[in-house]
C-alpha cells in the first residue's frame, strides 16, 4: 500500500545460477573424441562464488507476497537475459488475467542485470524498480543540473553509519532507445576500497535506480528501500534450494533439466497451498515506511520535506526587463545570464512554506560594463550592486499515509504441510526366499585406467558391444505400422 492508499502487487524476478565440474579427460589417438554428458545443459559463463568450469543460468519469477514460483526458464552459460525476461512477462500477464488483477498496479523488482534502455522497453505496461547501468545517464545536462542542486532526501540503513544523498529526477531518457523514466541518483563518498556497486568519480560513488513508480505515492527513500528490499529474495532462493534443491544435475538435455525444475517449483506451490488449509492465516501488516508527520521539536505540524519538484523562477515583473525565466540553469550549477556571463549560488534559505530558496549571483565586475544592464537590474543604471536571481524548489505533494506491506510468513506454512506429511506412514513388505548360493567368483585385479572410470579404447568399445553368437534370433515387433509399407519394406505382417 503506498501513500496515496493504493494496492500495488509486487513480483521479483531474478537469476541464479549452478556451476558444473569436469575433470581431466585423457586423450590419444586410440580413444574416442572427449565428449561432456552436460554439453547440451552447461556452457562456460560467469560462476560467482562457485566452484566448477561450466554453468547454467535459469530466471525465476516469484510473487513476493505468497512466496509462489510463477516460472523457471533456464539457458546454458550465463543465459539470454532478454528472451528469459520476455518470457516471465508472459508467465506474469498470465497470473494477472488467472486471478483479475489490474496490470497497472503491478510493481516489477529486478536486478541491476536489466538496468539498460533495451531491458526496460520491454517493461512497458508495468510498473518497475531496477537498479541501473547506464552510467552515461549521470552526464546528461538534466541530471547535472540537479546534483548541484540540495538532495531530495537522506538516507541512513540501520546497519550502516554511512549517509546518502538522493536526488529525484523525473522524466529523463535512458539509453540508446530514450526509454523515459524516474532516475534516482544516489551518492555518497567513496571509501578507500573499491564499491562494488557504482561508478566512482572525483571522490564520490554514484548509484543509479530506474523507476516509473509515481512521485505522489513514493519518495525517493521509498523507491530505494523497495529495491534494497529485493534481499528476502535470496533466503526463498536458499530455502528453496535447501528443501529440493532444484539445481541438481539430474538430466544431461536441456529439456529434462527444465522439466526437474519446474517440477520442483510446483512441488513448492502445492506445500504452500495444502499448509494454507491446515492452518489458514491472514495476511501479516508490517509499517515498510512510517507515516509524514511534523516534527515535534520544531512545533509545528507541517510535515518534513519528501522530495522537490523542478526548480521555479519569478515570472517577469515589469515589461522589457529580463526576468528569472532567462537565466538559464547550466550542468555545472550554474545560471547563465543573456549577456553569457555566470551567476554562482551564494545562499540558501528555507521558506515557511518548506520551500528551499537557492540564492545566485553575479560578479560585479561583469555587471558594471554589460550592455544589457539597463534590462537587467531593478534600478537601471543608478544601482551598484550585482544581479541576483532566486530558484525556488517546492516541496513534492506526496501522500501523508504511511508505506505498507502486506504478506504471509515464507517458511510457516510449508512447515505446516512437511509435518503433516511426516505423521503418515507406508508399509511394503516382501516376502523373501532363500537365494540359491551364488558361484565361487575369482579375485578381478583391476587397473588404474579401470579403476578412474577412464573412457575406453575402440577396441574396448566393440569388445562390450558385440553381440555374442549363442543367443537366438531377435525379433522385433512395431506397432502402427500400415500394412502396405511394411509390405513394401520386406517385414512380417502379423
Amino acid at each position: 500500500m503506498d501513500r496515496a492508499g493504493n494496492a500495488w502487487m509486487v513480483f521479483d524476478i531474478d537469476g541464479t545460477r549452478e556451476a558444473a565440474r569436469q575433470r581431466a579427460l585423457p586423450q590419444s589417438d586410440d580413444l574416442p573424441p572427449p565428449f561432456r554428458r552436460l554439453d547440451d545443459v552447461c556452457a562456460p559463463g560467469y560462476r560467482g562464488r562457485k566452484r566448477g568450469e561450466v554453468v547454467r543460468t535459469r530466471t525465476t519469477v516469484s510473487q513476493a507476497h505468497s512466496f509462489q514460483w510463477l516460472g523457471s526458464f533456464g539457458n546454458r552459460g550465463n543465459g539470454r537475459y532478454r528472451k528469459e525476461l520476455r518470457k516471465g512477462l508472459a508467465a506474469i500477464r498470465r497470473y494477472l488475467s488467472a486471478h483479475q488483477l489490474d496490470p497497472s498496479r503491478t510493481l516489477l523488482r529486478l536486478d541491476g542485470q536489466y538496468g539498460t534502455g533495451a531491458a526496460l522497453a520491454d517493461l512497458a505496461g508495468f510498473a518497475f524498480v531496477t537498479r541501473g547501468r547506464e552510467y552515461s545517464v549521470l552526464d546528461h545536462p538534466l541530471i547535472q543540473a540537479r546534483l548541484h542542486l540540495p538532495p531530495d532526501q537522506l538516507q541512513q540503513r540501520p546497519e550502516s553509519q554511512m549517509v546518502r544523498n538522493l536526488y529525484d529526477c523525473p522524466d529523463v531518457p535512458v539509453g540508446s532507445e530514450g526509454v523515459r523514466c524516474r532516475v534516482i541518483v544516489v551518492t555518497h563518498p567513496a571509501d578507500k576500497k573499491k564499491s562494488p556497486v557504482g561508478v566512482t568519480r572525483a571522490g564520490i560513488v554514484y548509484e543509479l535506480f530506474f523507476t516509473n513508480l509515481p512521485q505522489q505515492a513514493f519518495t525517493a527513500c521509498d523507491v530505494v528501500e523497495l529495491y534494497l528490499h529485493r534481499g528476502a529474495f535470496e533466503p526463498l532462493l536458499s530455502d528453496e534450494d535447501a528443501e529440493q534443491d532444484p539445481d541438481r544435475w539430474c538430466s544431461h538435455s536441456a529439456c529434462g533439466q527444465e522439466c526437474w525444475q519446474v517440477i520442483s517449483q510446483w512441488v513448492w506451490n502445492l506445500r504452500l497451498e495444502l499448509g494454507h488449509q491446515l492452518e489458514a492465516q491472514p495476511l501479516r501488516t508490517t509499517t515498510f515506511a512510517p507515516a509524514m508527520v511534523g516534527r515535534p521539536e520544531t512545533g509545528t505540524k507541517q510535515a518534513p520535506v519528501q522530495g522537490y519538484g523542478a526548480p521555479a523562477v519569478a515570472l517577469p515583473w515589469k515589461a522589457g526587463r529580463f526576468s528569472g525565466q532567462d537565466f538559464a540553469l547550466q550542468p555545472d550549477g550554474t545560471l547563465r545570464c543573456p549577456a553569457d556571463q555566470k551567476l554562482i549560488p551564494h545562499e540558501q534559505r528555507r521558506e515557511a512554506d518548506g520551500s528551499l530558496r537557492v540564492v545566485y549571483g553575479a560578479s560585479i565586475r561583469s555587471c558594471r560594463p554589460c550592455p544589457l544592464r539597463e534590462q537587467c537590474q531593478w534600478q537601471g543604471n543608478t544601482t551598484k550592486k550585482p544581479r541576483q536571481v532566486s530558484v525556488l524548489l517546492h516541496p513534492l505533494g506526496v501522500g501523508s499515509a504511511p508505506l505498507l506491506w502486506k504478506d504471509w510468513s515464507r517458511r510457516l506454512h510449508r512447515r505446516v504441510c512437511k509435518k503433516g506429511l511426516d505423521s503418515q506412514n507406508v508399509e511394503i513388505q516382501v516376502k523373501h526366499t532363500d537365494p540359491p548360493s551364488p558361484p565361487e567368483q575369482k579375485a578381478v585385479i583391476l587397473s588404474r585406467m579401470q579403476r578412474a572410470h577412464s573412457r575406453l579404447t575402440w577396441a574396448e568399445r566393440l569388445a562390450r558391444n558385440a553381440r555374442p553368437l549363442t543367443p537366438g534370433q531377435v525379433t522385433i515387433r512395431l506397432f502402427g505400422v500400415p500394412e502396405s509399407v511394411a509390405t513394401s519394406l520386406g517385414l512380417v505382417t502379423a
